[in-house]
């Protein structure tokens, strides 16, 4: 069995699963509330230049104005120095940013004043590709009042989304990821990414991107393309040049402020990120989406189309494929093994702990068998927790003591092995003398814990549990289960902690009106004070 990705996705949510034969080994949540703005290009127009600060407030159609600096405006005498950052590369659904130089000023709100020229380039920062030298002598160029003028219109990409009565932040270097490159339209220049060492493989991957990249186009090959060939980057490279001539079209037609491109949300993100010729089907449980994901890979990558399936059955997708019951398993810190063992987690602000222990295995033979079997089904489960709870920085694992030096060795070969499947880098230090394997995970999102769950208020922070939110959707999704199970009730009592009520009759009061259209029920909800908040009932009346 080979790899599926699983969409379960309604008004409020989207979770995806990736199923590698048919277990779980990552997951993604994506909340619309959430949802930020970064990636996304926008016709603004200048509303505020301010030559003391050397920066321009853009109206991009928000609430508040972006703010521009000077080094984020893209004349045509700055290519020279911005292709000397294209050695880092692109966000897709969990990696790193472009390039980007740091400001070393606050970033100010409309109005304010300041007496210092920054220096930035769209993305998160330059401190993994190396490029600390630019930040530290940033290029000269024209001040900004000679390069925009109030009442001008301008093409620009969010980097940063607002925070607080601080609007988004800007720039005019537009960059467009796609699966394996990243299409920047103003630099003539092919970068690779840093985090491609074999300097045979670099110098093969530029050689082929400078024969096949159009006149004028810039690419940086991301870290994902090792080892790719010329068909898979010609497809890339076709993608994203027809998506920037469209975002061109659609900006010559339209009239500032307004929305050019909006960055793709996580259906599309794991189209381009996850979807390739390893994955034998995604099956999406939503009509509309199912739709628009055919319209879209129709477009950009049409050989994806037959592999894309609409989900046709009676029971909620994620307990069709027993994803539900994994989430849940996921969500705990005590993790059992078959043969009896098992592991703890602990996430802390600084580190993440893994403890193994023999539990109810006492095995059959002599101690150290009992025990190297043990921490070699722990390093299995310990590496696809890891994937699935999607942690990340320095992690311990405190595996049970072995005697032996063979003991050690093989269970550090083992865990080697296990990580060569998670796509996020890692690090490990061989076994201690204390049994302490210490090694690093990229963190390149929040993990699965903290999307889902928020500090518990019963324990001041000792613990956590579902949010809120987490618990309205659940019930969202038994409301559906007991109607299939009942189809004949026309209504449903739903008992629930206050603030969950509180939040079903305000925030999601809409959905609720949605569920009782598409159901044909009536839906009512009463606040018991005596509940947990992760407690619920639901009666069919």
């Amino acid at each position: 069995m080979g790899s599926e990705i699983i969409v379960n996705t309604n008004t409020r949510e989207t979770r995806i699963a990736l199923l590698e034969n048919g277990i779980i080994s990552e997951l993604y949540v994506e909340r619309i509330k959430d949802e930020g703005i970064v990636g996304n290009v926008y016709k603004g127009r200048v509303v505020k230049v301010l030559p003391g600060m050397q920066v321009s407030f853009v109206n991009i159609g928000l609430g508040k104005s972006g703010f521009l600096y000077v080094s984020d405006i893209n004349p045509p005498d700055r290519i020279e120095e911005y292709e000397k950052l294209t050695a880092g590369e692109a966000k897709p659904i969990e990696d790193e940013s472009p390039p980007q130089a740091h400001h070393a000023h606050p970033e100010p709100a409309e109005g304010q004043q300041s007496q210092n020229t920054v220096t930035s380039m769209n993305g998160e920062g330059l401190s993994e590709t190396g490029e600390e030298d630019f930040m530290k002598h940033p290029p000269q160029q024209l001040p900004i009042e000679e390069l925009l003028q109030e009442g001008q219109e301008i093409l620009v990409q969010v980097s940063k989304d607002p925070i607080g009565n601080k609007g988004a932040r800007i720039t005019s270097y537009i960059s467009l990821p796609g699966r394996y490159l990243v299409f920047m339209p103003s630099v003539d220049h092919v970068g690779i990414s840093r985090r491609i060492e074999d300097e045979a493989e670099r110098k093969r991957l530029k050689k082929l991107l400078l024969e096949l990249k159009p006149p004028g186009a810039g690419f940086i090959v991301r870290t994902a393309s090792e080892g790719k060939d010329r068909e898979e980057f010609t497809a890339d490279i076709e993608f994203l040049t027809k998506l920037w001539n469209d975002i061109k079209q659609k900006a010559e037609k339209a009239s500032a402020p307004v929305l050019i491109h909006q960055d793709l949300n996580l259906i599309y993100r794991v189209i381009r990120d996850l979807f390739t010729k390893d994955v034998d089907k995604m099956i999406i449980d939503s009509q509309g989406e199912y739709e628009n994901c055919i319209r879209f890979v129709d477009s950009y990558m049409p050989a994806l189309k037959p592999r894309i399936e609409l989900y046709s059955g009676k029971d909620p997708i994620f307990d069709a494929y027993g994803i539900e019951i994994e989430i849940e398993r996921a969500l705990g810190r005590k993790i059992w093994l078959k043969s009896g063992g098992y592991i703890i987690i602990e996430q802390t602000e600084a580190l993440t702990a893994v403890d193994v222990n023999t539990g109810k295995f006492v095995g059959k033979k002599n101690p150290e068998e009992t025990i190297l079997k043990t921490n070699l089904e722990a390093v299995k489960e310990i590496v696809y927790q890891l994937r699935l709870r999607n942690i990340g920085g320095i992690i311990i694992i405190d595996f049970i003591d072995m005697e032996k030096e063979d003991s050690k060795e093989k269970v550090f070969h083992a865990l080697e092995q296990a990580l060569k499947s998670d796509r996020s880098r890692t690090k490990i230090i061989e076994i201690s003398e204390f049994g302490l394997v210490e090694m690093t995970r990229k963190r390149v999102r929040d993990s699965l814990s903290r999307t889902l769950c928020q500090t518990c208020p019963y324990c001041e922070g000792r613990g956590g549990i579902k949010s809120p939110t987490t618990v309205c959707y659940e019930i969202f999704r038994e409301v559906q289960r007991v109607i299939n199970a009942s189809p004949v009730k026309k209504k449903i009592l739903i008992n629930v902690p206050p603030v969950v009520a509180d939040m079903l009759s305000d925030e999601e009061s809409q959905y609720i009106d949605k569920l009782e259209e598409d159901l044909k029920i009536k839906i009512i909800v009463k606040a018991d004070f005596d509940m947990h908040q992760e407690q619920y009932e639901i009666t069919a009346l």
